[in-house]
C-alpha cells in the first residue's frame, strides 16, 4: 500500500550545517561548542490515520503495543496494577543502533481520545495527541528533552544526532501505525 496518503510530516528541525572550509576542522569546532539548553531539543511530527481518536488513544495508551510500530522500543509493559492514567509507571527496552538499554517511564497526561504523555527516566517527555479530521484522526507525536544528561552525550553533535535519530524513529513509527491500521481496515470513524 502506498504510504503517501497516510503521512504528512513536518520537516526536520535540525539547524543548518556549518560549511566546510579547508582551513578549519569543522568537526572539532562543532564538538567544542557547548550544548544548548535542553529545551532546544524538541520536535513534533504528525500523520493522518483512518481511525477515531478514541481507538488511537486506546492503541497508544496500551504501551505494550508500541513495539508493533516503533523501531526503537520493545518489551514495554505497565507495572502490575498500573494502566493508562497519570502517575502510572511502565518499563521497556530501547535500542539505537547496536546499543540497547532499559527505561522507566511515568504517565503524566492521559485524556481518552485526546492526549497521552509520559516522561522517560526524568529526561525525555513523549506526548501523543489525537484530533479528529474528516473520517480519521491527525496523530501528533512530540519529543522534548527535559534536561541534559551524560547518558545522552556530551557535545552539541551528540545531542543533534540523538534528536535527529529520534525524529526519524518517530516518522517511522507514525508511518507504521498508519499502515498497520490501513491493512486491518480499522476505520472506526471519529
Amino acid at each position: 500500500m502506498d504510504p503517501a496518503p497516510f503521512t504528512r510530516f513536518r520537516p526536520l528541525s535540525a539547524g543548518r550545517p556549518i560549511p566546510e572550509h579547508p582551513l578549519h576542522d569543522t568537526a572539532r569546532q562543532i564538538d567544542s561548542v557547548p550544548a544548548p539548553e535542553a529545551a532546544a531539543y524538541t520536535f513534533t511530527r504528525n500523520t493522518w490515520v483512518h481511525a477515531s481518536p478514541d481507538a488511537l488513544f486506546d492503541l497508544i495508551s496500551d504501551v505494550s503495543t508500541i513495539s508493533t510500530w516503533s523501531p526503537s522500543a520493545h518489551g514495554v509493559a505497565y507495572d502490575d496494577g498500573d494502566g493508562p492514567w497519570p502517575g502510572a509507571h511502565f518499563q521497556g527496552r530501547n535500542r539505537r543502533g547496536e546499543r540497547e538499554w532499559g527505561s522507566r517511564s511515568q504517565v503524566v497526561e492521559s485524556l481518552p481520545g485526546s492526549v497521552f504523555a509520559f516522561v522517560v527516566d526524568d529526561i525525555v517527555r513523549w506526548r501523543w495527541t489525537f484530533r479528529a479530521d474528516g473520517t480519521g484522526t491527525v496523530v501528533e507525536q512530540s519529543w522534548q528533552l527535559l534536561r541534559l544528561d551524560p547518558v545522552l552525550g556530551s557535545t552539541r553533535r551528540d545531542l543533534d544526532a540523538l534528536r535527529d535519530h529520534m525524529a526519524t524513529s518517530v516518522e517511522r513509527t507514525l508511518l507504521a501505525l498508519a499502515r498497520w491500521i490501513a491493512e486491518r481496515g480499522d476505520t472506526t470513524s471519529p
